[in-house]
């Protein structure tokens, strides 16, 4: 052991830094499954969404199936922890740029998507902002142009942040940048685009009624609230609107936990594997620094016994 100093201490810390990989990869499989785990239990668990339902009939959406109090009807029921109502806007063929001056050698205006949204649909998507505020119920009341931009919305238009009083055109309409997403994590898609009060696409646009309803529920209240919802939004017609609820919680979180798990424990085999190599190394080029002393021995009638305890030390 002491006639290779150097290289029994490179074996021996390959060996260490191999179970340590392991003993970490196991330590971080558990804390990254639960760190999911509560994720999902925070965001997928306790999210639903209210849309209309087609016509059975006429196979069309009523645009007016939700009504337009639906938010302050759902913030009524026990276990809502937020609600607020979002909806597509339709714009034609207007495009949205940032300055009023087309540019025919460069493009400055683009096809980006508007949605209307109440005021408290930001807290129900757990939006967060980069920069300035979120629109307030004033603004929906008054109609009032104001925006809120998407990240990639934001950068396509080569807008980074609002110190500067800036400005969207939709089409020939003026719209004042309040504020900047920074993310939404129930509602990606608002990443890129337009966001613009309910009240001011009812006046602007025609908007006749909500699209989406997104609510936020306390853990395990998800599903009494989604057959509750119907009745308080439509108690004539329940029948109109489909509720979108989370999948089964307990089979997800297994089906996630095992990914997880799978996953650490291929990064930890790779770990024992990297190891292992090292050490193989090791002693290939030890076997290879004493080939000429080998061959003396075999040469003097040394056996292989002989031999592997002569190259052990």
């Amino acid at each position: 052991m002491f006639a290779r100093p150097g290289r029994m201490a490179l074996t021996i810390l390959g060996i260490v830094i191999g179970m340590c990989a392991l003993v970490a990869t196991v330590g971080l499989t558990r804390t990254a499954g639960n760190r999911i785990i509560s994720q999902f239990d925070q965001l997928a668990a306790t999210e639903l969404f209210v849309t209309a339902r087609r016509g059975s009939a006429t196979g069309m959406i009523d645009p007016k199936a939700i009504p337009w109090d639906a938010a302050n009807r759902l913030r009524r029921l026990n276990g809502v922890v937020a609600a607020g109502a979002m909806s597509e806007v339709d714009i034609g063929g207007a495009l949205v740029a940032s300055s009023p001056v087309k540019d025919p050698l460069s493009q400055s205006a683009f096809k980006l998507g508007v949605r209307a949204a109440s005021s408290d649909m930001y807290r129900g998507v757990r939006a967060e902002l980069q920069t300035g505020r979120f629109p307030d119920p004033g603004h929906s009341e008054r109609g009032d142009r104001v925006a809120v931009l998407g990240p990639d919305a934001a950068l396509r238009l080569g807008i980074a942040g609002i110190e500067r009083l800036s400005a969207i055109y939709s089409g020939d309409q003026l719209y004042s940048v309040i504020g900047i997403l920074r993310e939404a994590a129930r509602k990606p898609e608002l990443l890129a685009s337009v966001i613009i009060p309910e009240g001011t696409a009812r006046r602007y646009y025609g908007l006749t009624g909500p699209g989406t309803v997104i609510v936020e529920t306390k853990i395990g209240a998800a599903y009494l609230i989604a057959e509750q919802i119907r009745f308080a939004l439509r108690p004539d017609d329940p029948r109109a609107l489909k509720v979108q609820v989370p999948q089964e919680p307990k089979r997800v979180r297994d089906e996630v936990k095992t990914d997880v798990n799978v996953m650490f424990l291929l990064l930890g085999g790779l770990s024992l594997l990297v190891g292992a190599l090292g050490i193989a190394n090791i002693t290939l080029v030890g076997v290879m620094e004493r080939t000429a002393e080998i061959g003396l021995r075999r040469v003097i009638g040394a056996t292989r016994g002989h031999i592997g305890s002569a190259i052990s030390v």
